[in-house]
């Protein structure tokens, strides 16, 4: 008779075997946990839910901008694919004979994450098409659907005072330029002479230009910094290195420090621009437009798909946001809202299990979900047929995506996947990818790989993870 110590053994040997199998599709990515990290992966079929590999697959971790295939899918599911989010001039009154508008031309914010210059400009068009030609009072940029919206990352709130980057850019309803602001840089005439410094979109610069920027001889480099700061209460450009005389002009994209109050300024100099006289100035207001407001102007945004498309392979934080914030039903919205409502859609996804969303782009280091739940929302959205093609449109192949960072592996893995990528560094290491793949005999899988450090792992490389993964992932597609 075999003994009892032995029995247990041979039974947790046989329970161990399943999860050993699964692990081991994932035998080179599994070496990351030998080093510290925290890891839930899964890859499975769609057509039968067979699991090709696993690890911790329901371990909540980080997914940073994964968060944005969660964001993608509400949008789908709430408004479909052709829906476009539409900005309007309005006022109390209709333009005089001489073309004067009494009281104040209101501009309300209609949430279009992707509203630029070019749309203002036709916007402003539509305007003098409506006879205007002078206001009387102000021009007023109504935040009242959500703006300014609490910032609750570290760089976000950073930003209000002065920011590096643009990927931080603080989040309205009445947004432009994805809540930066652009200048260009051009060499001077002659070597010595300060470079030239224009606004991206007008001949004077809308905002304040601190340039200390220095042209140099031909082919002697160009060497550009740039910060956004506030100064008394402005934006300020300050631009500062040196540009060749013979180098092309460069765009600079920093985050402005209240979007709402860079719409009122970058709106009154097209309407200058445009001999349209506002006698009141700009001012901002929360206050939603009087009732008896009439539309005087307005303009349409790009359908959902194509914003999607842009969300998704930038990996646009600003318009993820402004995606999620327009989820919420009620005004003065906030990210712990927009998450909520993506929270929402996905209780509605079957054996998806427990999500955590602060936001819609994941730049909350707090967002948590896991490789099977993730699996599950891309499943679902698998079975969507009038909602899949939009989705899986925004995903990237790593061989033709437009981040080069993913531009590796074999040929079946650059050819054979699609896959959203997240990247975090603080307050730990996030390298997060997932999306579908294509077996050789043409079966379709999902897969999901979140990877997130410790205070004891403090960085993780991009190909530390996609390096294993492809491997990986060929071998599950070559098999099946």
């Amino acid at each position: 008779m075999r003994h009892p110590v032995l029995k247990v053994a041979a039974h947790l040997l046989l329970c161990l075997l399943p999860m050993v199998a699964q692990a081991s599709g994932f035998a080179q990515l599994g070496r990351l946990a030998d080093k510290g990290f925290l890891i839930s992966a899964e890859a499975r079929l769609i057509d039968e839910g067979t699991v090709l590999g696993a690890i911790e697959a329901d371990r909540q971790l980080s997914p940073a901008s994964v968060t944005k295939s969660y964001l993608a899918a509400a949008a789908l599911d709430r408004w479909g694919p052709q829906h476009r989010f539409t900005t309007r001039l309005l006022g109390e009154s209709r333009p005089d004979g001489d073309g004067v508008l009494s009281g104040d031309l209101i501009l309300d914010g209609g949430g279009d994450p992707a509203l630029t210059t070019e749309d203002l400009w036709r916007l402003v068009q539509r305007l003098h098409q409506a006879g205007v030609r002078e206001v009387e009072g102000r021009l007023l940029v109504s935040q009242w659907r959500f703006g300014p919206v609490e910032c609750i990352t570290t760089d976000r709130c950073q930003a209000r005072d002065r920011t590096a980057n643009a990927y931080s850019a603080l989040l309205s309803s009445a947004g432009i330029n994805y809540g930066s602001w652009c200048v260009s840089v051009a060499p001077g005439a002659a070597p010595g002479q300060p470079a030239r410094v224009t606004g991206c979109d007008s001949q004077a610069a809308i905002l304040e230009i601190d340039n200390r920027v220095e042209t140099r001889p031909d082919n002697s480099g160009t060497e550009l910094r740039a910060e956004r700061i506030t100064r008394n209460g402005h934006d300020v450009m300050l631009l500062s290195g040196q540009i060749s005389t013979n180098a092309r002009p460069r765009d600079i994209y920093r985050g402005s420090s209240d979007p709402a109050d860079q719409m009122a300024m970058t709106l009154l100099a097209m309407l200058d621009q445009a001999g349209i006289a506002v006698r009141g100035g700009a001012e901002t207001t929360l206050a939603e437009p009087p009732a008896g407001a009439r539309s005087l102007a307005e303009v349409e945004g790009k359908p959902l798909q194509e914003l999607l498309l842009r969300v998704m392979n930038y990996s646009n934080n600003f318009m993820a946001d402004i995606l999620a914030l327009n989820l919420v039903e009620t005004s003065r919205a906030d990210l712990r809202l927009g998450g909520a409502a993506i929270e929402q859609f996905v209780a509605g996804i079957p054996d998806h299990g427990p999500v955590t969303l602060l936001s819609g782009s994941g730049l909350t280091p707090e967002n948590r979900s896991s490789a099977r739940g993730a699996n599950a929302l891309l499943a679902s959205m698998f079975h969507r047929p009038s909602l899949f093609p939009s989705f899986v449109a925004t995903l990237q192949s790593p061989g033709n995506g437009v981040m080069r960072f993913i531009r590796r592996g074999s040929p079946t893995f650059q050819h054979h996947v699609m896959l959203k990528t997240g990247t975090l560094n603080q307050p730990v290491a996030v390298r997060a990818v997932g999306g579908y793949f294509r077996t050789r005999s043409g079966r379709w899988g999902v897969f999901t790989v979140l990877v997130n450090g410790t205070g004891s792992t403090p960085y993780l490389s991009w190909s530390e993870v996609l390096d294993p993964l492809a491997v990986d992932l060929e071998r599950m597609i070559d098999t099946h």
